[in-house]
């Protein structure tokens, strides 16, 4: 079969998107596909060494927001419309953040009639904004923080915040532009911070306890990691430097707890209507209260990722889950 990996992109998570895409493209090749790595950032003129380029450690990459303006959105329509993929089966999609996770890549490939990996174009949206997939959260009965939402360039009422609190983009990842306030003198701060990922913030209430997440693959739930940062809390430095963080993987909590929080995920994402796989993220408090934050529709797929985590301690090794997900996506 002859495979496309989209990866890098312009989003602000471009170099975790880019070291993905090369541990889903090696791990195709081993597979024996015919694969080939396509960057959407550069059209139809494609980077001939791309991936002999890419580090094999993520944490050797440095975050720079500026990066991402270097490259123009119109270079996706180019790459889906172009003959890149002309004879290509499937494209398997690593790309996260802007343009790649939120429906727009998804969108251009339902339009050229090209089967892809993940949700569709309208789940993606959905849970990438965290505002409206935090409302059809409690229409499921799902427990979620409170959260307000914020507007860039509109006045705002910041009245009777409690601390701490949690600020982040409404449509961002790897924690990028997040913050946790503890005082009400770093608050602006935080605000700017996050208004230069995003047009629209979320002051969120920040839920003291573990950091759970659910991965899904077929329909079901996979044993639940627990994320246990060595300091600070699992921001993109925790996420993607080995050593930083210990996963707990099953996450040691009793089985009747166990089984709620993975049917919330599960519908989580069903109430999303996601399909293939995802990572659906809690906090769990000392209470056994459980809050869902958000569904991940194109998860990482690096070696410190989440859901291959998950996937090893049932004894799926990294290239049978990509093959799985290739075979969920026909």
């Amino acid at each position: 079969m002859k495979i496309a990996v989209f990866l890098g992109g312009i989003s602000t998570e471009r170099n975790v998107s880019l070291a993905s895409g090369k541990s889903v493209l090696f791990a195709l090749q081993n597979l024996g596909h015919n694969v080939i790595a396509i960057d959407p950032a550069f059209g139809k003129n494609q980077k001939k060494n791309l991936i002999d380029e890419i580090p094999e450690n993520i944490s050797q990459f440095s975050f720079d927001i500026n990066e991402s303006k270097k490259f123009s959105p119109s270079s996706y329509h180019e790459t889906i419309f172009s003959n890149l993929l002309y004879d290509i089966d499937l494209v398997f999609l690593t790309l996260h953040g802007k343009y790649g996770e939120d429906g727009t890549i998804q969108t251009l490939l339902e339009l050229r009639e090209k089967k892809f990996t993940g949700s569709n174009s309208f789940s993606s949206a959905l849970a990438m904004d965290k505002h409206i997939s935090k409302i059809l959260f409690q229409k499921e009965n799902i427990l979620t923080p409170n959260w307000i939402q914020l507007e860039k360039n509109k006045n705002q009422n910041l009245e009777n915040i409690k601390f701490p609190i949690v600020v982040k983009p409404n449509d961002g990842g790897s924690t990028i532009g997040m913050s946790i306030v503890k005082e009400e003198n770093q608050l602006q701060n935080a605000i700017d911070l996050a208004f230069v990922h995003s047009n629209k913030i979320l002051l969120e209430e920040y839920i003291e306890g573990q950091e759970l997440t659910v991965s899904i693959l077929e329909n079901s739930p996979l044993p639940i990691i627990e994320i246990k940062p060595k300091k600070n809390f699992y921001d993109y430095t925790r996420k993607y430097t080995k050593g930083e963080t210990e996963y707990i993987c099953p996450a040691k909590i009793d089985n009747d707890l166990t089984q709620k929080i993975q049917l919330a995920a599960l519908n989580a994402f069903n109430g999303l209507n996601c399909k293939t796989f995802a990572r659906v993220d809690f906090r769990l408090r000392n209470d056994e209260k459980f809050f869902c934050l958000e569904v991940n529709t194109l998860p990482g797929m690096t070696s410190t990722s989440l859901v291959p985590k998950a996937a090893k301690s049932i004894g799926i090794d990294f290239e049978s889950l990509c093959q799985k997900i290739i075979e969920l996506s026909l």
